[in-house]
């Protein structure tokens, strides 16, 4: 199975790389490869490569400045993947895209179903549904896998932040009426060499899949976890969403139902206390 990954550096791109099956040949195209600004280089990466399938693990993230630069936003996590699903229907290769919750509103406290109606409250999340919205009218065999609270021992994340405030701090203010499912990035690549193997073999079935990590919880509680698994005396006290303002609107609900994704390619929803005793583990590794 050769594939062509989008992404190299990023939390799920990194993962993608180190848990790569051992029957899969890999081609990862970075920055200085593949410019994901300019989709017309995206699609054409894929019409010259050897490759049976494509997975996009490459996206602007940034969920604030988004909020100044929604244009740029826009063609990277909207026209690019559009670009790449496009060619790859054109060569008749599986295509595998990662997305977001943000694509909805936040609102309710019931897990959202994978059918359930968009409504971005910002230019991040209305940027990743362009992404959604142009792979589905591509016309190929596509994944789209959303996800949410993504965090590892790569890049910037809310565990890595934790830990690094812990340095200095015995006390802090977390968010505590935003809910979701903290998502470990290893588990995510897993998924999606799962869904590749299923694709690549006939098997896939084309849709919108949903995947976090369980038990849903909200981030001063996944706050408190990190500090008890670390070790680290940090006291954490519950503040409103209001009481920590940001550029960007962040759901308050952010649950995911993820039953199709188990239906379809038998994959269910991890542990995310076991993901994050790994991340630990792991920084604390590169740290010695």
């Amino acid at each position: 199975m050769r594939a062509l990954i989008f992404g190299v550096t990023g939390q799920v791109a990194t993962e993608l790389g180190l848990r790569a099956p051992d029957d899969a040949e890999i081609v990862a195209l970075g920055r200085d490869r593949v410019d994901l600004s300019d989709p017309a280089a995206c699609a054409r990466a894929i019409e010259t490569a050897q490759s049976d399938l494509v997975i996009n693990a490459a996206a602007y993230t940034n969920v604030d400045r988004a909020e100044d630069e929604e244009a740029r936003a826009t063609t990277i996590n909207g026209a690019a993947p559009g670009a790449m699903a496009r060619a790859c229907a054109a060569r008749g290769l599986p295509f595998l895209h990662v997305s977001t919750d943000y694509v909805f509103d936040g609102s309710g406290r019931t897990p959202w179903p994978v059918e359930a109606p968009t409504a971005p409250l910002g230019a991040y999340g209305r940027s990743k549904l362009a992404g959604e919205r142009a792979v589905r009218a591509a016309g190929g065999t596509y994944g789209i896998l959303r996800t949410s609270w993504v965090f590892s021992a790569h890049g910037g994340n809310f565990v890595k932040t934790m830990l690094r405030l812990a340095e200095t701090r015995d006390a802090l203010n977390i968010v505590a009426d935003q809910v979701g499912g903290p998502t470990s990035a290893a588990d995510i690549a897993a998924a999606l060499w799962t869904m590749a193997r299923a694709f690549h073999a006939g098997a896939g079935t084309s849709g919108i899949y949903h995947f976090s990590g369980a038990p849903d919880v909200s981030w001063a509680d996944f706050a408190r976890a990190i500090f008890a698994r670390a070790g680290r005396s940090v006291a954490v006290t519950d503040i409103p969403t209001s009481g920590f303002p940001t550029p960007a609107q962040r759901p308050g609900n952010s649950r995911l139902d993820c039953a199709a994704l188990e239906t379809v390619f038998g994959i269910s929803r991890p542990d995310w206390q076991i993901g994050l005793d790994r991340v630990i583990a792991k920084l604390a590794e590169d740290s010695i």
